[in-house]
């Protein structure tokens, strides 16, 4: 026993050390891995590229078998017709404005909501919370009646502020926001900020949203997304005279016959912004979600 004592920390050490060494070696992907996220890529960009090869090509060659397979060269006027028949100017200024609005209101109202539900202690929290979350079970269809009754009132017809007020706040943002903030938020740093003066607004600019602020970078690029791709509310409380994207998009189906290209090359349109939006800031927001899940 006495002989192999001694060996048995030495033993121990290289068994950490073996551990370290493991621990920091950086993980390669083998080649199935790529196999399978270079299909499951081409199958998301599929409807994307489809939508182009249409979009470049005429409504008379959309209509033979086979579909066309590659573009053509009726792209650009393609995109000026549908640009020129919707009013894509007007419209893309509004549903700029549109989802703007809501996505910088969403994110503010949620995050201060989602910190209230979970680091502050106040009477029927949980009572609220749940009504907050019951909302989300409700389908949206069965608003739109009072909802319509309710802007007419206003007089706020065929006007943006209409589309704009309902979505000022949603209860996905608050649930999420909450959630978050639960994990990522340490109560002590509240609690320390408050002895040392701090007021609540002071709290809260400078303890809550930065360490919410991975979490507000996903719920923005949700949000924003989700405003400029609604539908419902807004074919309802706008009109063509003054519509969002979505909304303006709808008047190429009209007609006895439907230009299809002209329909396609209008959606390519409608999205192109979304797609700019990733590209500049998908980099942050997946940088964000990374950072969020080190310190969770």
């Amino acid at each position: 026993m006495t002989t192999t004592e001694p060996t048995l920390p030495r033993e121990a050490g290289r068994r950490r050390g073996r551990g370290r060494m493991g621990a920091g070696k950086q993980l390669h992907a083998g080649p199935l891995t790529y196999v399978v996220l270079t299909v499951f890529a081409l199958v998301s960009l599929a409807p994307l590229v489809w939508t182009a090869v249409a979009a470049s090509r005429t409504d008379r060659r959309l209509a033979q078998t086979p579909p066309p397979l590659w573009f053509g060269g009726n792209l650009f006027k393609n995109l000026q017709a549908a640009w020129d028949q919707a009013g894509l100017g007007t419209a893309m200024l509004n549903s700029v404005i549109v989802a703007g609005t809501i996505t910088v209101s969403t994110v503010l109202f949620s995050t201060l909501a989602g910190f209230a539900f979970a680091k502050l202690r106040f009477r029927f929290s949980g009572v609220l919370l749940l009504l907050t979350i019951g909302t989300m079970m409700i389908p949206p269809q069965l608003a739109v009646v009072p909802l319509y009754l309710w802007m007419s009132d206003l007089g706020w017809s065929n006007q943006l502020q209409t589309v704009i007020l309902p979505s000022l706040v949603t209860a996905f943002g608050t649930f999420f926001m909450r959630q978050y903030l639960v994990q990522a938020l340490p109560t002590e740093l509240i609690e320390a900020a408050r002895v040392d003066g701090a007021s609540s607004l002071r709290i809260v600019w400078h303890v809550v949203f930065p360490a919410a602020r991975p979490a507000m970078a996903v719920l923005g690029l949700l949000t924003f997304v989700f405003a400029w791709n609604d539908f419902l509310w807004p074919i309802i409380a706008l009109t063509q005279q003054n519509p969002t994207v979505q909304v303006a998009l709808n008047s190429l189906g009209t007609g006895y016959v439907p230009d299809q290209a002209v329909i396609m090359a209008g959606a390519l349109l409608g999205t192109l912004p979304l797609l700019i939006a990733f590209l500049l800031f998908g980099k942050q927001i997946v940088g964000g979600i990374m950072q969020g899940a080190i310190k969770g």
